[in-house]
Formats: structure tokens, sequence, C-alpha cells
């Protein structure tokens, strides 16, 4: 009897070389990017949580968007962050969720949420460079610039 499996496989779309790729030196660069691509008629509806893959010199690979959830929170699942992570070989990522009720400062559930995801990274050698909230109006708070990353 022959087994049969399904491939698994990352696609990039984009017609630009990586080194034509926004570079990220600061919150306020990831904080822009990330911000591009959220969708603004969600961002002050429901919660979305993503991840940003940068290579080793800092330029973005891609966005990939974790979860959506709804109006307080959403879900997230370690193993899809890592694993798109690992699977587009990024040795860096930036996450990032938006709060829809405008509040700027991270919940314990925030904090708690960026030390696993932070212990996972070291255990895989991925960076964690920042993890940054945002609100509707564009506002921005970055876990690294307060020095709690």
């Amino acid at each position: 009897m022959k087994t049969k499996v399904n491939e698994i496989s990352l696609k990039y779309l984009g017609n630009f070389k990586i080194a034509e790729a926004p570079k990220i030196s600061s919150s306020y660069d990831a904080k822009e990017v990330f911000y591009k691509s959220w969708d603004k008629d969600r961002i002050g509806l429901q919660e979305s949580f993503k991840v940003m893959l940068l290579n080793n010199a800092n330029r973005i690979k891609g966005i990939f968007e974790v979860s959506t959830g709804g109006i307080t929170g959403t879900l997230v699942d370690l193993r899809i962050v890592f694993a798109v992570a690992l699977k587009s070989m990024s040795t860096g990522i930036i996450i990032a969720h938006n709060h829809p009720s405008g509040t700027l400062y991270p919940s314990q559930a925030d904090k708690q949420l960026t030390k696993k995801i932070k212990n996972a990274s070291e255990f895989l050698d991925v960076k964690l460079l920042d993890h940054l909230i945002l609100t509707p109006d564009g506002d921005c708070f970055s876990f690294a610039d307060e020095a709690i990353l």
C-alpha cells in the first residue's frame, strides 16, 4: 500500500528583491509598516495579531496574520508564530497586535504572552526584536522602547 501525505509550503507574494525590502531600524519603522498592513476598517473593531518576519539585515521578508479575535482579545498559538518564522528561515521577528479600544498600554495578558514568545524565541534562536501595540488612531506602544521586552 502506497502512503500519500500532504506537502506543506510557504509562499512569498510580491515581485521585489529582498535587498529592496524595507529595513527596520527602530520601533517607528516597524509601526509604520505594520500600520499600513492593517485593515483600517477592522483595526478599531476586532483584535488581530501579526508577526513581521526579518532576515539577518533586518529587512522585511513578510508579514503574517497569526490570528483575529473579538473585541477584547485574540488567541495566539505560539506554534503558528514559530512555524512561519522557521519555515521562512527568518532570523528575527517583531510581533504586533491592536487594541480596538484605543488603550495604548499592555495588559497583564499581553505581558505574559510576550514573555512566553521571548522564551520560545531564545530557545529556537530567532530574535524577538519588539512587540508593538497599535491603536486605531495610529499610536503605538513598544515593549523594546519601554525596556520590558
